[in-house]
C-alpha cells in the first residue's frame, strides 16, 4: 500500500489548523495533569474536534485532487 508514499502540498493557510489541532491536543494532555487548563475543558475539547475534522477533510481533499 502506497498510503505513505502520497505527497502533497501544503500553503501556509492549511498549516494554521493542523498546527491548532496539535496545540489543543498538547494543552488537553498538559491541562490532565495540571489544574491551570482546567476551567478550559470545554472550549478545549472543542477547539481540538473541530480542527481534527478540518484537518482531515483538508487531507483527504487534498488527497483526491492529487489522484487526478
Amino acid at each position: 500500500m502506497n498510503f505513505f508514499k502520497i505527497k502533497t502540498c501544503w500553503s501556509n493557510a492549511e498549516f494554521i489548523v493542523l498546527k491548532l489541532c496539535i496545540a489543543s491536543a498538547y494543552i488537553l494532555i498538559g491541562s490532565y495533569f495540571h489544574d491551570f487548563f482546567s476551567n478550559y475543558y470545554v472550549p478545549l475539547i472543542l477547539l481540538f474536534s473541530i480542527t481534527v475534522i478540518w484537518s482531515v477533510y483538508l487531507w483527504l481533499n487534498k488527497m483526491k485532487n492529487n489522484k487526478q
